[in-house]
């Protein structure tokens, strides 16, 4: 059985016992939390597809830690100008263990 799984914005396919490195998610180590936005669903070998997302299908995931990204460098330069700007960005993630995938 596996899901694909809508996180802020981005799909991640899923299943029972998976680690995920997923955008930040707002919470503390430890916490469960639910995903409620399940676009697909597969359950020996049938496929169920949301219009857009299944309703009653929900995945319950916990909150291993957070992380950051390697840095990604911003660099802007105007020749002859005289303008250079260099910037850099760490992305937040979470780290998520998927429990279980519940449907109706």
């Amino acid at each position: 059985m596996y899901a694909i799984v809508d996180i802020a914005g981005k799909q991640f396919k899923v299943s029972e016992n998976d680690l995920i490195v997923a955008p930040k998610i707002p919470g503390e180590i430890g916490n469960n939390i639910q995903l409620d936005k399940v676009l697909l669903l597969s359950n020996k070998g049938e496929i169920t597809v949301g219009q857009p997302i299944l309703e009653g299908v929900k995945v319950k995931a916990e909150i291993l830690g957070f992380d950051k990204g390697k840095k990604v460098i911003v660099f802007k330069k105007k020749r002859r100008k005289g303008y250079r700007v260099k910037k850099g960005h760490r992305q937040d993630y979470t780290k998520l263990m998927i429990k279980s995938i519940s449907a109706k």
